[in-house]
């Protein structure tokens, strides 16, 4: 196998992407910490239970689907499962085996959290790119993928 070090654009392209990515995660995160609501992290597992519908997910299931590593993702439903936001529930089949579900006050709490949320996208995003500027990243990002996405 041939070693080859990448291009000097792509090495540009990658430290941008990561701080830039960082910085915007931040100010979201800054965002919701000055209303008072939880971190970007409980948004995202909320948001993926309540796509998932009233069958909730696995563990397994949900930690393919996030941003998170695997114990940080327990100790997030442990947390969000004590603040009644999510409830588990014996998978029928599987003796050990559970799944999570969104109850109503996280349905609540991911609208309260999107409510910070989508306007921060709005300030970051919309505010700062063109229609066809965002939709040329979103193709580009899309890319970058594995496995890659279209449009």
């Amino acid at each position: 196998m041939t070693k080859t070090s990448p291009s000097p654009e792509a090495v540009t392209a990658w430290a941008r992407l990561m701080r830039v990515s960082r910085q915007l995660v931040d100010r979201i995160e800054e965002a919701l910490k000055a209303d008072g609501l939880p971190p970007l992290a409980w948004y995202d597992v909320l948001h993926e239970l309540a796509e998932a519908g009233e069958g909730g997910l696995r563990p397994f299931e949900l930690i393919d689907r996030v941003l998170l590593a695997q114990y940080s993702v327990s100790r997030l439903l442990a947390r969000l499962e004590a603040d009644g936001l999510v409830e588990k529930l014996p998978v029928s089949d599987d003796g050990r085996g559970q799944t999570v579900r969104i109850t109503p006050s996280g349905r609540d709490m991911r609208r309260r959290i999107w409510t910070v949320y989508g306007a921060s996208i709005t300030e970051l995003m919309d505010s700062r790119l063109s229609t066809e500027e965002l939709n040329a990243l979103a193709t580009l990002l899309g890319r970058l993928r594995h496995p890659p996405i279209g449009n």
